[in-house]
């Protein structure tokens, strides 16, 4: 787009195979060309133990993750304004990364 050229209209559609799905897991791997999400959902399936289903996983180009980033950056200060701050809490045994 060049400067004083109008926006493009944006319509928003969803496809046939659209769903929406709870994930508290996320976990992600990083390539030269992409980020890879992979979204799932954890269970304690005993003391010692979590399963994790992973269910979706999304492929990011760079810049859409940066610019994704960005967008929870600023929605999460708009949050933590609003109700407080999110602490995050990791467990000793599971690892040292939030999933």
């Amino acid at each position: 787009m060049t400067p004083g050229q109008p926006a493009p209209k944006v319509q928003l559609t969803t496809s046939p195979d659209y769903r929406e799905r709870y994930a508290n897991s996320v976990q992600m791997r990083v390539s030269l060309w992409d980020f890879f999400l992979l979204f799932g959902t954890i269970n304690q399936t005993a003391p010692d133990a979590v399963t994790i289903q992973n269910y979706q996983g999304i492929f990011l180009s760079p810049p859409q993750a940066k610019a994704l980033s960005n967008l929870l950056q600023q929605n999460l200060k708009q949050y933590e304004s609003a109700f407080g701050e999110i602490r995050l809490e990791t467990q000793q045994g599971v690892g040292e990364s939030i999933q």
